[in-house]
């Protein structure tokens, strides 16, 4: 009998695979009929690539060495043992990003190169970046070819991926392959920094295409984009990086983890900046194959002026120098000098407050050039490859990108770093600056590390521990003039703990709803369309709690992506978007042993199924044999 069971079990999972992944066609934003299959491209995020070594390097003093292939980014083992020689495999040129002379790393390919940076018994699951989404592939029945890593080389600037690699025109062919080997387009997954690197892709692709085909090419190729994690706004954590290092758990000194960080050009691409100020097309390319050079020009609005912090809840720097050399030793920032240097006194040190606009359009470090010997450096990457970028200066706002369906998904409220107070510490670069404060938002609150008071306008949540708040909710001016917005836990529940708004009138701003939450439980918040833009669908997710680097993993993401997705390939659902009314278990990881009933909890769902191994009661709690059934309720 437990054979007949499995079987039926397997035959239901099958028919809801085939259900997904059968044939559909494009409407006005969704997937009508049972006509193609989808395929699922990843776009990782920063350091979450390996990297391997190119080149042959004996290290002396270590029975290590790298050979061709060997693994660099992230070999834990050569790190410890020979990290003079892992640091020449992972340094490039600051100037030109070319690599060490010594040795060079390129990256891996596959989804291997994604799904563990450094696989081992132990080091695996310490990290395990994307092995978990691809599992709950699989376990749904997705095909082999139907999910493709587009891995890259985290350390390059937009235009040297493009230089060096060809990333953006092979990401193009990866699209046109799977659409000819699916028969149909493909839902785009990026993570972090792996938005930025979309967001460029899109604008690259604008100019390898003709206008009138554009907007085609995307609805053919690309259905969807789930932009998870996205620091649409810079994340105010890469201003540690490059000051004073951040090691990111790693075994290094953080004045080594400077030197590395700030030997990669993408290091900038995270930078905070702010809403207000954008730039125009500096490039025109023809298609005839020349180029003509348009004015540069950076433009802010008046907003940028009359609000303080660039938008974000506080200043983002604030440094003391040394103030011998005068105000004239700054003559980039005189501008600012009645706000920063009120307090000058002479020969004493004078701190120094800068905005994300400030940092971001290099006033900062024109500011402590004569104090650190790396401003230069980052003036010139700064300049060429982001300010003069010939396709498109990333250190500006995000418009919605030009695709029908738009999601995008991020963790709140939990501390997240917002502003830094640093001082020298006395010693050479790179460990020349010291951190002294650090500010945080809490849950619609700023808190110092030291317990001072702290100035700011703190925003209604907190953001997930990497990128502020502000920074992710930015894509919330990208839903349409009105807006359902729904809570509900983030655990299996039945419904008796969701909350619903509908209608609210939304202006190119923040929402934020008017709900209640309960203790200890931690919930998802949905802003959903309305009232869409034409021919558009947009939806933004707020995760409770979700870390930054780990919400890739969480089993609630996936799950809400799994029941969206399904929903869409049914042409007869009556909404735009998942019911949020109820959620049941949908794989046997969810089903788990009630002590207090004794009995598998949702008994609806799951049943006792002892199978030969299982060593504890909640892991014999397993589906039942409907759980295809259970997927239509979702429909």
């Amino acid at each position: 009998m437990g054979g007949d069971e499995r079987e039926h079990r397997r035959l239901a999972m099958t028919l809801a695979a085939v259900l997904l992944l059968g044939a559909f066609q494009l409407g006005e934003g969704e997937l009508r009929g049972n006509y193609s299959k989808l395929s699922g491209i990843i776009i990782p995020g920063f350091a979450s690539t390996q990297l391997r070594a190119w080149s042959i390097l004996d290290c002396p003093y270590s029975p290590l060495d790298f050979n061709p292939l060997d693994l660099v980014w992230l070999d834990t083992t050569k790190l410890l043992s020979a990290v003079n020689c892992w640091l020449k495999c992972m340094l490039l040129d600051p100037y030109n990003q070319t690599d060490h002379p010594e040795c060079k790393s390129r990256p891996d390919s596959g989804l291997s190169a994604i799904t563990e940076l450094d696989p081992g018994y132990i080091t695996g699951p310490l990290s395990s970046v994307w092995k978990e989404w691809v599992k709950w592939c699989i376990e749904f029945g997705i095909e082999a070819n139907g999910i493709i890593a587009a891995p890259y080389d985290w350390r390059l600037s937009p235009s040297m991926l493009e230089e060096r690699d060809l990333y953006f025109y092979k990401l193009k062919q990866t699209f046109e392959t799977a659409l000819k080997l699916r028969g149909g387009p493909s839902i785009v997954f990026a993570h972090s920094l792996g938005n930025n690197v979309f967001r460029y892709f899109l604008e690259w692709l604008k100019l390898e295409i003709a206008p009138k085909q554009y907007i085609q090419w995307l609805d053919d190729h690309i259905y969807a984009f789930f932009a998870v994690g996205a620091p649409l706004l810079g994340s105010t954590e890469t201003v540690k990086g490059m000051l004073s290092g951040n090691t990111f758990g790693l075994p290094v000194s953080e004045g080594t983890a400077r030197l590395m960080f700030n030997s990669f050009g993408s290091s900038l691409w995270m930078m905070p900046f702010s809403k207000y100020c954008r730039a125009d097309a500096m490039y025109l390319k023809h298609f005839s194959g020349g180029i003509r050079k348009g004015p540069n020009t950076y433009q802010c609005e008046q907003k940028e002026f009359q609000s303080n912090y660039s938008g974000f809840s506080t200043n983002i720097i604030n440094i003391e120098i040394p103030s011998t050399r005068g105000i004239d030793a700054y003559p980039s920032v005189s501008e600012f000098s009645q706000t920063n240097y009120s307090s000058m006194e002479c020969g004493l040190p004078t701190q120094l407050s800068f905005s994300a606009r400030e940092i971001s359009d290099g006033t900062f470090f024109k500011a402590i050039e004569d104090y650190d010997s790396d401003s230069k450096r980052t003036l010139h990457q700064l300049k060429k490859s982001y300010h003069d970028d010939p396709v498109l200066n990333p250190l500006t706002p995000w418009d919605r990108p030009p695709i029908k369906n738009v999601f995008c998904i991020y963790g709140v409220d939990s501390r997240t770093e917002v502003g830094y107070y640093f001082a020298p510490s006395g010693k050479p670069y790179p460990d020349n600056w010291i951190i002294t404060d650090v500010i945080y938002e809490i849950e619609g609150s700023l808190v110092s590390r030291s317990g001072n008071q702290v100035e700011g306008n703190p925003g209604p949540a907190s953001g997930d521990e990497t990128v502020p708040y502000h920074s992710l909710s930015w894509c919330k001016n990208w839903l349409g003039p009105r807006v359902n917005i729904t809570r509900a836990p983030q655990s299996e529940h039945d419904g008796s703990d969701v909350q619903v708004e509908l209608n609210v009138e939304h202006h190119d701003e923040d929402v934020v709803p008017n709900m209640t939450r309960s203790p200890r439980v931690k919930y998802i918040t949905y802003y959903e369309d309305s009232e869409s833009i034409p021919g558009k669908r947009t939806a933004v997710w707020e995760l409770d709690k979700a870390n930054h680097r780990n919400i890739v993993r969480s089993p609630a993401l996936m799950r809400e992506l799994w029941l969206q997705i399904w929903h869409d390939i049914h042409a007869d659902s009556p909404s735009k978007f998942v019911t949020k009314a109820k959620r049941g278990p949908l794989r046997d990881d969810d089903c788990y042993w009630d002590y207090g009933k004794a009995r598998c909890a949702w008994p609806e769902y799951c049943e006792y199924r002892y199978v030969f191994g299982d060593v504890h009661l909640g892991q014999s709690c397993r589906l039942r044999n409907s759980s295809a059934d259970a997927l239509l309720h979702y429909v």
